[in-house]
């Protein structure tokens, strides 16, 4: 890990699977029905079922760590400002915004592909591994 202060990291762009609802709902125990019944979410407001917020954070925190050894993220905080849908595009770009005590401050946005912000304030804190 050797960051520069005002380094990009280097962009991700993730395609959510039309099952990724699903697939996360059986790894992480989150059955809420906005998650897995299209007409129970509609039915709630929401334009379909959607993502849950800690799968779209796993994104996050896998383009923020890179290639670097997980043991090396020490903090990772969003703010989720929008829904993921399945099929949705999300961009991920981040760049190091503080170097202090050997460790190092990314902070990162995801905007889906209409442009819309999906998290916001996101920042992940590295330390060498």
């Amino acid at each position: 890990m050797n960051y520069k202060l005002n380094e990009e990291i280097k962009p991700c762009e993730v395609v959510v699977d039309k099952y990724s609802p699903f697939y996360y709902a059986g790894a992480s125990g989150d059955f809420n029905l906005i998650h897995i019944d299209n007409e129970f979410a509609k039915n709630v407001g929401l334009p379909g079922l959607i993502l849950q917020g800690l799968c779209t954070m796993a994104f996050v925190y896998r383009a923020a760590l890179g290639n670097n050894n997980p043991e090396t993220m020490k903090k990772l905080k969003v703010r989720f400002r929008g829904v993921v849908s399945p099929l949705d595009v999300l961009s991920i770009k981040g760049k190091v915004a503080n170097i202090e005590n050997n460790s190092a401050t990314i902070d990162l946005l995801v905007k889906n592909q209409r442009n819309e912000d999906v998290i916001t304030n996101a920042q992940a804190v590295l330390v060498p591994g």
